[in-house]
Order: C-alpha cells, then structure tokens, then sequence
C-alpha cells in the first residue's frame, strides 16, 4: 500500500514540475503540507521525493527543503525528432547543438534585425539581468533572449527550432540551490549577464562575426558551467 501512496505522491509533483504549476527554482510545499493535502506519512512524503531526485526533477537541502530542477523534455515537443532530453550527457549534447545553430543565428541577427526586434533583444536581457534572486523568472527570460535573437535573424526556421526546444534547453544548474553557494552562483549569474551583453552589443552594432563569436563563447562557457555545477552537487 505504501509503495502506491508513494507512486501516486510521485507522479502528483512530477505532473506539477513537468507541466510548469512548479516552475524550475520554485520551492516545493513542505513535508507537513504534502502530509496534510495527501494524507499520508512523512515516510511517503520522503520516499517520494527520493524519487523524484533520482529522476533529477527535484534537488533536496536539509533545513532548506525540496526545489525543482529543469524537467526533462518528452514527447512531441522533446525537440528536433523528439529526442527527450534526460541525462547530463543530453544536456552537453544539447549545448553543442545550441552552439552551431544559435552562433549563426546570432550572425543573421547582427545583419537583419529590425529596430523592434533589437529591442525585444535588449528588454528579454534587462529581464533577465534583474531576475538575478528569482531561478524561475530567470529561466524563462533567459530563453526569451536566446527566442528573441532567433526571431532577429529573419529566418523562421530558427524561431521554430527553439520554439521546438522549448524552456527546457536552458538548463537550471544545481549549484543555485545550494546553501552556501550563493556567491559562487551570483559569480556566475552575473558572467551570464555579461555575455549576453555581449552577444547584444554586438547584435546591435550590426556586426556579424563577432555576434557569432560572441553567442559560441556563451553556450561553451555554459556547457562549462553546466559540468562544473554536476559535479559540485554529487
């Protein structure tokens, strides 16, 4: 009986992380809320988030609680030929892909955007620069910089294509959950914001290669960060 009471705990939070009711960074309800709402032991209740970080959907800090990570992308919005994207090693393959495609589109933006569009470019970075204390908001706007620079470059296969990748290509690294790792994050929160400066100043100063160059430093320096934050969480 218990071993059900978990599952169906389990898949409750899963549905809610998945589906964006729990946004990546946000914490979880507490074990005396889940044991309230689902009337069950804080053995359930703590059998199921075991669960739930095995599936890396869920990262758990004594005396901090429980916080969602980026689910994993599934189904048909799982990206180019609905590859879902899972493991670490998913990830990494993610950002290399990233790298090839978005380095031109940075270049095509440099040479065809549009004064709206170098603008939608600059307030998704604005928003994210100042969402430095709120994970969730700054997940989502910083796939809105990257979304934006796509639209920018005038062709609409880019669009489509991070479109098609969806929120969950931007990874949430573990290490900002972390207690004690507050300074180290903000570090690299704020070299985050620089070279999206980068790629925009670039962008905006019409000048393709160095946009290119700018945005493939970015997702290397991300992939980076990405290796660095698995290891310091295992």
């Amino acid at each position: 009986m218990s071993r059900n009471l978990t599952a169906d705990l389990a898949a409750d939070l899963r549905t809610r992380i998945v589906d964006g009711a729990i946004q990546p960074g946000e914490k979880l309800p507490s074990e005396n809320s889940l044991i309230g709402e689902f009337g069950v032991s804080r053995t359930v209740v703590r059998s199921a988030l075991t669960r739930l970080q095995a599936e890396g959907l869920v990262e758990t800090e004594r005396g901090r609680g429980s916080f969602a990570l980026t689910p994993p992308a599934e189904g048909p919005q799982a990206g180019p030929g609905a590859r879902p994207v899972v493991s670490m090693e998913d990830r990494l393959h993610m950002l290399e892909f990233r790298m090839g495609v978005e380095a031109e589109a940075a270049a095509l933006a440099a040479r065809n955007h549009t004064e709206r569009q170098l603008r939608a470019v600059n307030a998704a970075l604005e928003e994210f620069a100042a969402s430095a204390d709120h994970p969730a908001h700054a997940m989502k706007s910083d796939f809105e910089f990257h979304r934006a620079i796509a639209a920018a470059s005038g062709n609409p296969f880019y669009s489509d294509c991070l479109a098609a990748l969806g929120q969950t290509m931007i990874a949430m690294p573990r290490t900002r959950l972390m207690t004690g790792a507050e300074h180290y994050a903000r570090d690299h929160f704020d070299q985050v914001v620089h070279e999206h400066r980068s790629i925009s100043a670039a962008i905006g100063d019409r000048d393709e290669t160095s946009a290119a160059a700018a945005m493939r430093s970015h997702l290397a320096n991300s992939r980076r960060r990405f290796k660095a934050s698995a290891r310091a969480s295992s």
